[in-house]
């Protein structure tokens, strides 16, 4: 950035949250488009959740429940001597957190880019398995958007059998949103008195920036690849001056979040899981 360079990062941002302030001055110095690879953010019915809970469709949020769970650490994990090789367990590699700072994150992310609320609170309660394992393997975290609104986060790598269970669901008081990443082109729209519907990208009842994300015909599946593609499509867009749709690549922002996130939940837990504020003093 010092040298006029944009910047794509990998999540989570930094190695602190101090780290990501430094980053986040230094970008505003150099005006700097800086985006953050959370992946998931690139999917079209994502995209169209975020747009359709913004137009009011669900009404008022009152609960996010984010869920990622896998199982990959798990074979690895029970073994002392194995579990001594892996470099996410290994705190001067991974940070301060294993489970948190690498899918947990991506959760985090998600309940503020789809709400359009930046969470105020947390408190967590996360699980190392083992005495002589210092990095989180598994947490389940509160969040508090304000006194009415509040959810949860729920992320493992010990969750036998789980390979990349993110399920989001946002429930509103007119109705609720829910997506699954393994299911990726399938959004499930759900009220009180219809049945549920599915909405599948591809058809021209998606909103715009839905079908902007989409580069095949309905029924044609896309994929992870097709939505780093939409990240980068977004950050090409802005290095062009061209008008792009709101959330089309996570920001400088939601990465110095995430790191924020990380910090407090860590810390949260530490002190006898309690409650730890995220709002800037």
């Amino acid at each position: 950035m010092e040298n006029g360079f944009h910047v794509i990062c990998e999540k989570p941002l930094t190695t602190s949250y101090a780290e990501a302030l430094e980053l986040q001055e230094l970008q505003k110095r150099n005006d700097a488009i800086f985006a953050v690879t959370y992946t998931y953010t690139g999917y079209p019915m994502v995209r169209h959740m975020k747009h359709m809970i913004a137009k009011g469709e669900l009404g008022e949020v009152q609960k996010v429940d984010v869920q990622y769970y896998q199982g990959w650490i798990n074979p690895v994990i029970h073994d002392p001597e194995v579990r001594k090789t892996i470099w996410r367990l290994d705190p001067k590699k991974a940070g301060i957190s294993s489970c948190i700072g690498d899918i947990g994150t991506h959760a985090f992310q998600m309940t503020e880019y789809l709400s359009g609320m930046e969470v105020k609170s947390v408190l967590s309660d996360l699980n190392m398995l083992y005495d002589d394992n210092s990095l989180d393997l598994d947490g389940t975290v509160l969040i508090r958007f304000s006194k009415a609104v509040k959810g949860v986060i729920r992320a493992s790598q010990i969750a036998t059998g789980e390979e990349n269970g993110l399920t989001v669901a946002v429930y509103g008081k007119k109705g609720a949103f829910k997506w699954e990443q393994e299911n990726p082109n399938i959004l499930y729209h759900m009220t009180d008195d219809q049945p549920k519907r599915i909405i599948k990208p591809g058809h021209a009842y998606v909103s715009d920036v839905a079908a902007d994300g989409t580069k095949l015909p309905g029924g044609h599946p896309e994929g992870i690849f097709d939505a780093m593609g939409n990240i980068y499509k977004g950050v090409a867009k802005a290095l062009k001056g061209e008008k792009s749709f709101d959330g089309e690549y996570p920001s400088m922002n939601d990465g110095v979040r995430g790191m924020l996130f990380i910090e407090k939940v860590v810390e949260s837990h530490k002190n006898g899981n309690i409650w730890l504020s995220l709002e800037k003093k």
